[in-house]
């Protein structure tokens, strides 16, 4: 075929195609791509006109590559990442300005790292200014404008929009470690308002296991090294126990129940940045944590 007769090609086809080729099923591809099985055929014969190879060879409900679909496997994919690549680029929104974003202890080190950087990669010109404290000094921050937006550890679950993430609770300690075995059992509770306190507390006296509470601090820190050195016990998130230290599922101690990281925004004035802040934690929090 005349270079002058070549047409453009519909990304959406070579959509439908890499579909086809990757389930090699036109039945499951029709999932994948969010058309009827009848539409996934007809779009395949369309890129096959246009390009005037045959791309599949049909079996009863099965499609496998001919060496013309093979040949284009690798292109199809290369166009579809440029394609992408050129919408995200020319749909980034330009913000700037500072964000103070409030985070709990427990969740600022383990997940919001890489969320954090894709936003700055992304967005140079906003400094981010990070405030970590308990949910209830957060909580009375954004009230008071002290702060742009917060992620909340809540035993409440927030509506579609601020419900980031639901995660169970479980008692951490040294690994290999004797500490709940011990009793009266030694918990490392943070401050009297600790978002988790209360729940291990109760359900410490539910189960009728004596216990003494130790290292009562705000600060994650003084907490890990009086678990990493087998001294106390302590409820984690379990997607936020450090790699350093076990979850103890076999310790005999009382179940705990899950909890929700919600991410909360003030009714009114919200600025850019902080608008484009919340939507890569949403969006990021739903590509690695959902």
């Amino acid at each position: 075929m005349a270079v002058g007769a070549l047409r453009d090609i519909d990304i959406g086809l070579l959509r439908t195609f890499v579909a086809v080729a990757e389930t090699g099923r036109m039945t499951t591809a029709a999932r994948v791509v969010s058309v009827s099985q009848g539409a996934v055929s007809q779009q395949i014969k369309r890129l096959e006109e246009l390009l005037r190879v045959t791309l599949f060879a049909r079996m009863v409900d099965a499609a496998r590559l001919t060496r013309d679909g093979e040949k284009l496997m690798p292109l199809a994919h290369r166009m579809i990442a440029l394609n992408d690549e050129v919408a995200e680029q020319m749909s980034t929104v330009t913000v700037s300005g500072e964000v103070r974003l409030g985070v709990p202890h427990d969740v600022v080190g383990r997940l919001m790292p890489p969320i954090l950087r894709a936003f700055s990669r992304e967005h140079p010109g906003v400094l981010i200014t990070l405030v970590s404290e308990r949910t209830a000094v957060l909580r009375k921050l954004l009230r008071e404008r002290g702060i742009d937006l917060a992620l909340m550890t809540e035993p409440e679950r927030a509506d579609r929009g601020q419900h980031m993430m639901t995660d169970r609770l479980v008692w951490v300690g040294a690994k290999g470690g004797d500490a709940a075995r011990i009793r009266p059992l030694a918990v490392a509770l943070g401050e009297n308002g600790c978002a988790f306190r209360a729940l291990a507390i109760r359900a410490l006296n539910a189960a009728r296991i004596q216990w003494r509470a130790i290292c009562q601090v705000g600060s994650m820190e003084p907490v890990f090294a009086t678990l990493e050195a087998d001294m106390a016990v302590a409820p984690f998130l379990r997607r936020t126990v450090p790699d350093r230290l076990g979850i103890l599922s076999d310790a005999g101690l009382p179940k705990l129940p899950s909890y929700h990281i919600n991410l909360k925004l003030p009714a009114h004035d919200v600025s850019d940045s902080a608008q484009e802040l919340a939507r890569h934690i949403r969006e990021g929090f739903a590509r690695r944590y959902a």
